[in-house]
C-alpha cells in the first residue's frame, strides 16, 4: 500500500490515529523515529518556522513547498493544513491539485475567511454554511486520486456557537468528506458530545496545551469516538525551549559545554537525516575517481 492508502486503512480502525506536528524535514523524521505512524503538518508551525505569526500570512506556494520537503523525507502518511484552501473555490481546486501533487495523503480545509487566523484565537469570522459546501463539492471534484483524503473542519464554534458548528459539520459530512475536523470546543463535556452528534464519520481532534480546548489523553479521547489527534505544536515548543536553553548558554559562558550532555551528538544528529544512506549511494555510483579507470 501506498501512504494514501494506509491512512484510509488507518481511519477505518476502531482506534486513535495520533500524529504529531512536524514543520520541516528534519521534525517530520524525528516524528517517524519516534514510531507514529502519521504526521501532521502544521500550518501554524510552518508560519513560526519562517518567523511569523499564524495569522494567514503563509502563502499557498510556500505550504507546497514545506509539504514536498516533508514529504520525501519520510514513509508515514502526512495530514496537512490547507487553510481555507486559500482564498475561494476556485483557489482551492487549485489548492488541493498541488497538494495532491505534492504528496501528502490528507488536507483539511476550514469555513473561516481568507486570511483566516489560528482557530484557539480570538476574531475568527467564518463563510456561509452555502459557501463552504461549494468549496467542499469543487475540492471532491479536483482530486484525481481518491484515496487523497479530504478532512472538512469547521471554525464556527467560536463564532456562532456549538451548535452551529455541528450543524456544518452534518453538512459536511453528507458531502461524502472522508473526516470532519471539529475546531475549538471548550470543554470536554462538548468533547464527548461531538461524537454523538456526528456520528459515522472519523472525527478529528486538535491537541495542544494553551488552547482553548482541554488537553485530554489519548486512550481517553478514543474512548469518546475521536479517530484523529494532531498534536500540532510539541516538536516547535521543545525546539524553541531547547534553543533557547543552547543560546543563552553559549552566550552567558562561552561554550555549551555545561550543556552538552543534553545536546544531541554530531554522529546522531547526521544519523536523523540519512547521511549512511547517501554514502552508501556515493560508494556505490562514485566508485571511480576522476581521471582514473
Amino acid at each position: 500500500m501506498n501512504a494514501r492508502q494506509t491512512l484510509k486503512q488507518l481511519l477505518q480502525r476502531n482506534k486513535l490515529l495520533v500524529a504529531p506536528g512536524c514543520f520541516d524535514g528534519l521534525s517530520a523524521r524525528l516524528v517517524q523515529e519516534a514510531g507514529f505512524e502519521a504526521a501532521y503538518l502544521s500550518g501554524g508551525a510552518v508560519a513560526r518556522s519562517m518567523g511569523i505569526p499564524d495569522i494567514g500570512l503563509v502563502t499557498m506556494s510556500e505550504s507546497i513547498e514545506r509539504a514536498v520537503q516533508v514529504v520525501s523525507a519520510i514513509t508515514i502518511p502526512v495530514i496537512a493544513d490547507a487553510d481555507t484552501g486559500y482564498g475561494n473555490a476556485v483557489n482551492l481546486v487549485r489548492t488541493v491539485r498541488e497538494f495532491e501533487r505534492a504528496g501528502v495523503s490528507a488536507i483539511h480545509i476550514e469555513d473561516q475567511i481568507t486570511p483566516k487566523r489560528c482557530g484557539h484565537l480570538d476574531g475568527k469570522e467564518v463563510i456561509s454554511l452555502e459557501e463552504m459546501e461549494l468549496k467542499l463539492k469543487a475540492a471532491l471534484a479536483a482530486r484525481s486520486d481518491p484515496d487523497f483524503a479530504i478532512i472538512a473542519r469547521t471554525d464556527a464554534r467560536g463564532v456562532n456557537g456549538f451548535e452551529d458548528a455541528v450543524k456544518r459539520a452534518n453538512a459536511f459530512a453528507k458531502l461524502g468528506v472522508d473526516a470532519i475536523f471539529f475546531e475549538a470546543p471548550q470543554s470536554e463535556e462538548e468533547l464527548a458530545e461531538i461524537p454523538k452528534r456526528v456520528p459515522n464519520i472519523p472525527l478529528l481532534v486538535n491537541v495542544f496545551k494553551g488552547g482553548k480546548t482541554p488537553m485530554l489523553p489519548m486512550d481517553r479521547l478514543e474512548q469518546i469516538g475521536f479517530r484523529i489527534a494532531i498534536y500540532p505544536s510539541e516538536t516547535q515548543r521543545a525546539a524553541i525551549h531547547a534553543m533557547r536553553t543552547a543560546l543563552s548558554t553559549l552566550k552567558r559562558e562561552g561554550t555549551t559545554e555545561s550543556i552538552d550532555a543534553n545536546l544531541t551528538t554530531f554522529k546522531d544528529r547526521d544519523k536523523v537525516v540519512g547521511l549512511d544512506d547517501w554514502n552508501k549511494i556515493e560508494r556505490e555510483f562514485m566508485a571511480v575517481e576522476s581521471g582514473k579507470e
